[in-house]
């Protein structure tokens, strides 16, 4: 068998370089579309701007009246509380946490770090 002789041109002895078309896939009919996606982090920052936003508790209400009562019980057993009295404990239970939560996130910035870890606080 006879070789045959290369083309002298180096454009020509390359490979035809393929088409962007030809690289994307023809849509398949019947398969299933992925959902819409976020970046990561992008949701969260969201999120941190809506409760910023809000003044509402994120407690709910009847999970912690249980906690509170529950401890109580552990003090005295026949203890009844008002409803506002309840509302004020996760008033001020809030903003420590809160406080707590801030005084932790500047923690995390002076040591140059972005996640939060159980030493900061």
């Amino acid at each position: 068998m006879a070789r045959e002789l290369e083309p002298a041109d180096p454009a020509a002895r390359r490979k035809p370089l393929a088409t962007k078309a030809t690289h994307k896939s023809a849509p398949t009919f019947g398969g299933v579309k992925k959902p819409h996606r976020y970046r990561p982090g992008t949701v969260t920052l969201r999120e941190i701007r809506k409760y910023q936003k809000t003044t509402e508790l994120l407690i709910r209400k009847l999970p912690f009246q249980r906690l509170v009562r529950e401890i109580a019980h552990d003090f005295k057993t026949d203890l009844c509380f008002q409803g506002h009295a309840v509302l004020a404990l996760q008033e001020a239970a809030e903003a420590y946490l809160v406080g707590l939560f801030e005084d932790t996130n500047l923690c995390v910035i002076h040591a140059k770090r972005v996640t939060i870890m159980p030493k900061d606080i």
